[in-house]
């Protein structure tokens, strides 16, 4: 599926069409800052499995993994895979500041979101961000999925809270990592401010990228804990299984 339906939607300046890609810089026509043609080359994620959102070769399946040992998280919402551009665009997005693609890229999936509502998604009661450790959020000036969640809390009406989530020491980049790797580096690395008050809440937990889930595992697990009902991932993009197309 190259053009999404529910993507018309989008809308940038009321009904102004004047936009330049973000992408390839030629005039967009359309509502949004994205031609035709590079909307088609974007990698969207059909086929995936109906709790992690890991790429499959056939819809409505559950992967192994999940059929084995399921997550904390009950469903993983992602409307690409990780491949070329978005994976150009999430890294321009965060390592080179380039917030208009981020926005872009958030309304996009907040778009995505309010169709899945449509089509019987449960609605959260709040949106918690990843949370970036302090060394990293110095070096890069910004959390990304603290943005994301912004963006997302204005185009969906839904609170985005920032200070629930803390990270609670530093870790080694999860991107240098193999999957048992990143599941001990992530051991104790997050925390809840004092006393929350998540009994019974639905939350979503947003990144930007999903890979092996460590990250969003041990999240889930903590808010479990803290009583959560139910617990969904929005983010932008999901890695394939390495060695996957």
């Amino acid at each position: 599926m190259n053009c999404q339906p529910w993507l018309k939607a989008l809308v940038y300046n009321c009904t102004n069409t004047n936009h330049a890609c973000l992408l390839c810089s030629e005039p967009a026509e359309q509502r949004y800052p994205l031609c035709v043609a590079c909307e088609q080359e974007l990698p969207w994620l059909d086929e995936h499995c109906l709790r992690c959102a890991l790429p499959l070769p056939m819809a409505g399946l559950t992967c192994g993994q999940c059929s084995r040992r399921p997550p904390a998280f009950d469903q993983v919402v992602a409307p690409w895979h990780y491949g070329f551009p978005l994976d150009t665009l999430i890294s321009r997005f965060k390592h080179n500041s380039q917030w208009p693609l981020g926005r872009l890229m958030a309304e996009m999936l907040a778009l995505n979101v309010h169709h899945r509502y449509q089509e019987g998604l449960p609605r959260p009661d709040l949106l918690l961000p990843v949370p970036l450790a302090r060394r990293r959020l110095r070096e890069r000036g910004f959390n990304q999925a603290g943005m994301l969640g912004r963006w997302l809390s204005k185009a969906l009406v839904i609170e985005c809270d920032e200070r629930q989530l803390l990270r609670t020491r530093e870790t080694p980049a999860q991107q240098s990592l193999d999957a048992r790797a990143r599941r001990r580096n992530l051991r104790q690395a997050f925390a809840l401010a004092s006393e929350p008050s998540l009994k019974g809440c639905h939350i979503a937990v947003v990144d930007d990228v999903l890979t092996t889930g460590a990250t969003t595992q041990a999240i889930a697990q903590l808010l479990r804990q803290a009583g959560a009902r139910r617990i969904d991932v929005y983010c932008l993009a999901r890695t394939a299984k390495p060695g996957q197309a």
